[in-house]
Order: structure tokens, then C-alpha cells, then sequence
């Protein structure tokens, strides 16, 4: 009798132990494989001036909780068309001004029509090499956020040729925490957010940005945790990288295919709790000791002297990175 009982006992416990690591898959996938899936995920949409949208069929999606516009790019263009503008001609100079007076105009209209409509709000600048204080005021100068909406620092790639060097949008973030009291979300791929996180030490202030993470890909396990980041805030699945007329990860009706369809960590209600917080993330311990300073030095007097023995200077220790609010209150503007 005690024998058969004692044999329960463990085929219960071996399928209890079996039930947990099964579930435990279960729960990472739920956020990190195809969550656009699962209605307790918001979404999100971000566009650009040349993304068409049919806002009445698109609000029928009472998934879509935000939305996400294009605001500045680079940094503030000079529109005026006499005399000598860098060798442009007046016509094409008349044209970029149209252009961006038209964009402008757009990026207001659809701001109106989102927050009636009850969406959260949000806008990225997207970031180009030059004087990165000059484009964060250019970014607030044209996206004027008010104070529950989302501001988000969009850094395309690694290349300082072609984006903004990670130095400098630093930089960037601190001067939008100075003027506004708030940081801005980081938006960026797989590569980029991996190198951050690898050189925590030197980005302190990016790598505790909240993250928008671009990765087109039905799954992102074994990807997070990243050094200060163990999750996505958002999660840019749906483009036209990986969006077409046969198959696309999500359509949003009253769009084409280019639009970019992210979804959050979270539902719609935790969401709009943290939507425009503008906080760091907390701040991690680096992995490894690093190495500050190394020789060898002969004691010229004391208890070593007498036997000849070389004194070993080497100290290593874990080095916290600065701390970004210091960062951010003592960073003076880059002259370029």
C-alpha cells in the first residue's frame, strides 16, 4: 500500500514538474513570439507624411491603441530662396519649402484627428550626422508635444557618416530632458540595440532609454535580455519589408502596405500608464571588472624593500556608468 502510494506521489510530481516546463515557453511567448496575436497586446501605428491612411476604416481596429508620427528630420532646413543657398536652385528651394509646409500642416491635422479620436500620441525625429542640439530644438520647435505625449529619438544605424553618432544622440536625449523634464523613447534595429547594450558603460544615457525595437521577424526569443533592457517597449513587426498582397504579419484596414504596425509589452490600459513618462530605465551592473590602470613598481622602502619584492599597481574594478541625469544637466552644445 505504502509502495503504491509513494509511486502517486511521484508520477503527480513528474507531471507537475513536466506542466511547469511546459508553461514556462508558454509565458515567454506570449510577449516575445507573435504577440500581435494576442488581444492583450496594444498596438501601435507609425507613419510618415507619405503614408495614406483612411482614419475611418483604420479606428474600426479597436486594437490600435497610439499612434506615431514623423515630426523633424535632421536638422532645420534653410528656406529662404535668394541669394546664395548652398548652390540649390530657387525653384527646388520652393519646392522643399512647399513640401515641408504641406508636411507640417499634416503632421497637425492627423495629430487633431488621433487624440479626438482617443489614440495616444507620439512623434520621432528622425536623426541625421550634425549638431544635435540644433535638432532637438528643431524637433520641439515642430512636434510642440504637450505633456502626455510620446517623443521618441529614431536612430536608423551604427554609421556616423549616414546617422547620427550615438555620442551625439546622447547628447540629443539630455537636452530634450533638459527643456522638457523628460527623455525620449529610443527607436532603432537589432544591430544598433545590441551594440548599446554591449557598450552600456559608454552610452548610459541610451542604453536606459526605453526601447523601440524594429525586427521583422515572427519571433525575438533568446534576443532580451540586452544589457539595461530585459524587454521591448514597442516592438515595429509590420513593414513593408515583410508586408505584402499575399502576406503580411498584420494588416490595418484603411492602409497599404507600407505602414509600420508595432505592438507593446503590455495592453492598452498599462500602456497609456507609462505612454509619455519619459524616465530612464533602471540601471544594470556591468558584466565584466575593467581594467583601470597597470605597472609594476619596486617599493623603495618598508617591509618589501628588504626582500626585493615588485609592488603589483594593477586595480580593476566594476566601473557604474556616470550617472545620465549629470550627464544631461552638464552636456553644452556641439559646435560643428
Amino acid at each position: 500500500m505504502e509502495k503504491r502510494r509513494i509511486a502517486r506521489l511521484g508520477k503527480f510530481f513528474r507531471l507537475a514538474a513536466f506542466l511547469g516546463v511546459a508553461l514556462i515557453p508558454n509565458v515567454t511567448s506570449a510577449r516575445d513570439l507573435m504577440p500581435w496575436k494576442s488581444a492583450d497586446h496594444a498596438l501601435v501605428i507609425d507613419a510618415y507624411e507619405l503614408n495614406i491612411i483612411d482614419w475611418d476604416a483604420m479606428l474600426k481596429d479597436k486594437r490600435i491603441a497610439g499612434f506615431i508620427s514623423k515630426a523633424s528630420d535632421g536638422l532645420p532646413e534653410s528656406f529662404a530662396c535668394t541669394g546664395d543657398h548652398g548652390g540649390d536652385t530657387v525653384a527646388h528651394c520652393k519646392t522643399m519649402w512647399r513640401k515641408y509646409a504641406v508636411s507640417r500642416e499634416l503632421y497637425q491635422t492627423r495629430r487633431l484627428i488621433a487624440r479626438a479620436s482617443g489614440l495616444l500620441w507620439g512623434a520621432y525625429h528622425l536623426a541625421r550626422p550634425g549638431n544635435p542640439v540644433d535638432q532637438a530644438n528643431h524637433f520641439l520647435d515642430y512636434a510642440a508635444p504637450r505633456d502626455d505625449e510620446l517623443m521618441v529619438l529614431d536612430i536608423e544605424g551604427i554609421d556616423p557618416e549616414k546617422y547620427m553618432s550615438l555620442e551625439d544622440a546622447a547628447i540629443f536625449a539630455g537636452h530634450i530632458r533638459t527643456r522638457t523634464g523628460r527623455y525620449p523613447m529610443l527607436y532603432t534595429n537589432h544591430t544598433t540595440a545590441k551594440y548599446i547594450a554591449a557598450n552600456r558603460d559608454r552610452f548610459p544615457i541610451l542604453s536606459r532609454l526605453p526601447l523601440w525595437y524594429a525586427r521583422y521577424k515572427p519571433g525575438i526569443r533568446n534576443v532580451f535580455p540586452m544589457g539595461n533592457w530585459d524587454s521591448y517597449a514597442l516592438w515595429q513587426f509590420s513593414a513593408a519589408a515583410n508586408c505584402g498582397k499575399r502576406r503580411c504579419p498584420y494588416r490595418v484596414a484603411g492602409t497599404l502596405t507600407d505602414i509600420d504596425v508595432n505592438v507593446a509589452a503590455m495592453n492598452a490600459t498599462a500602456l497609456k500608464a507609462v505612454w509619455a513618462k519619459g524616465e530612464l530605465l533602471p540601471e544594470k551592473p556591468l558584466d565584466k571588472p575593467l581594467l583601470i590602470a597597470s605597472g609594476k613598481a619596486g617599493a623603495s622602502s618598508g617591509a618589501f624593500s628588504s626582500v626585493g619584492i615588485g609592488v603589483d599597481m594593477t586595480v580593476t574594478g566594476s566601473i557604474g556608468p556616470v550617472s545620465a541625469e549629470r550627464i544631461a544637466s552638464t552636456s553644452s552644445p556641439r559646435n560643428h
